[in-house]
């Protein structure tokens, strides 16, 4: 179980393509646990485990006007 109270076998792992994003923070409003957007690069990266249930994860990758949110495989 993860501090949140959901069960690891049911999170995904998200990534950031760092040369698609935009910077537009939209991830770390959604999730500010999971994405940081750096104030001199204006680039979003994982932050912590970047785990996150699937319905979450998907609506993050949903919301990027980038496309640079993905679930990572293996």
């Amino acid at each position: 179980m993860t501090s949140n109270g959901a069960d690891d076998a049911a999170l995904v792992r998200v990534q950031v393509d760092a040369e698609a994003c935009l910077g537009s923070g939209t991830c770390e409003m959604l999730e500010e646990q999971t994405f940081l957007v750096d104030d001199d690069t204006s680039i979003a990266s994982v932050i912590g485990t970047g785990l996150l249930p699937p319905e979450r994860a998907e609506k993050a990758i949903e919301k990027c006007p980038a496309q640079a949110i993905s679930i990572k495989t293996a």
